[in-house]
């Protein structure tokens, strides 16, 4: 006499695993689109959104208003964690006042990205010193902030763009993190 089998439970797949067919997700998100960064981006938009930044830090800088260190702040997170689709400069930059220039100018996106990261680090950075008692340290900052991203938005040299192409000359970025920034035939005019 056999024994009836007992049901069996389906077998539990894995909550985020990658296939050929697209990029790992959990729970039915694309966390590689939530935190995508472009690639290409337009210079003519990364330039008017240093601008726009230059404008606030000034801003901040002659009224002394902590918040202004503050909004700087999350503006450069927002950027660095997902690109232009939240920052409220960014999109102003993207969607409305880039495109009344015309004709886009491709440059390549991690470099971007990277110096809006180090903008993250040094707005982070003078927040906590500003509200740790160091408010000239803090100022000092911003500063260096405002030479910085006016020497994107006037000049057309991105600084952190300069780094991320030393560091990666040197083998502390990889090669393939960005393919156009060491391959000249690459690189888009």
């Amino acid at each position: 006499m056999t024994k009836p089998a007992l049901p069996q439970a389906p077998a539990r797949q894995p909550a985020a695993a990658a296939t050929p067919a697209g990029p790992a997700t959990r729970g039915g998100v694309d966390w590689r689109a939530v935190f995508a960064f472009p690639n290409p981006v337009n210079e003519y938009a990364a330039r008017i959104t240093a601008g726009l930044v230059v404008a606030v830090a000034v801003a901040t800088l002659l009224t002394g208003w902590a918040w202004g260190l503050v909004a700087l702040a999350v503006g450069f997170w927002l950027r660095v964690l997902f690109g232009p689709r939240i920052s409220p400069l960014a999109l102003l930059s993207v969607k409305f006042l880039a495109p009344r220039i015309g004709h886009a100018k491709l440059v390549a996106g991690p470099p971007k990205r990277f110096a809006q990261g180090i903008g993250a680090a040094l707005t982070s950075a003078a927040v906590v010193l500003f509200f740790t008692g160091f408010q000239p340290a803090a100022w000092i900052l911003l500063a260096l902030l405002i030479v910085a991203a006016s020497l994107e938005a006037f000049v057309g040299f991105c600084l952190g763009c300069a780094i991320f192409g030393f560091l990666q000359r040197r083998n502390l970025i990889p090669e393939d993190v960005c393919e156009a920034c060491n391959n000249v035939t690459l690189r888009q005019r």
